[in-house]
């Protein structure tokens, strides 16, 4: 698949959060969303990363901006970090990784010398129109968001 680039379609989905209710890009058309990609729960980047997001969550809603989580954990998983950290947001299923390849989030990485398949960290966010505003991989993990703000429709 073709690297996602600004002024694409963002790919589909259809999935439940970690609650079990039923999230589609289709039915947040006219949302802007901040689409996150994490490698993992409760892991000293991705809870920086999520609680980045969960701090600049009032400024995304007054923008009209979803803010949704995306990884490979379980719903289980998603409850217990979603409790700890008090995040605001949905955290999606994608056990299969279906969502994750299909924005191009899950590929070779390279940590201390040692590569491995797994979850690149990847933000997307996608306008009212569901396409792609802004794509970043490999950001910082809890700063990133302001960058991200800017590029959404009040």
């Amino acid at each position: 698949m073709a690297e996602l680039k600004a002024g694409d379609p963002a790919p589909n989905f259809d999935t439940v959060d970690h609650t079990g209710k039923a999230v589609s890009l289709k039915g947040l058309k006219g949302k802007n969303i901040i689409l996150y990609f994490y490698p993992k729960d409760n892991t000293p980047g991705c809870t920086k990363e999520s609680c980045g997001m969960r701090d600049q969550y009032d400024v995304a809603a007054a923008k009209n901006t979803v803010i949704l989580g995306v990884s490979a954990d379980s719903a289980a998983s998603h409850q217990k970090f979603v409790d700890k950290y008090s995040l605001p947001f949905s955290l999606l299923m994608d056990e299969d990784k279906s969502i994750i390849e299909a924005y191009g989030a899950w590929g070779e990485k390279n940590m201390y010398g040692k590569k491995s398949m797994g979850i690149i960290r990847t933000t997307c966010v996608i306008g009212p129109d569901g396409k792609i505003r802004w794509i970043g991989k490999g950001k910082g993990a809890e700063d990133h968001v302001l960058e991200m703000l800017e590029h959404v429709d009040a």
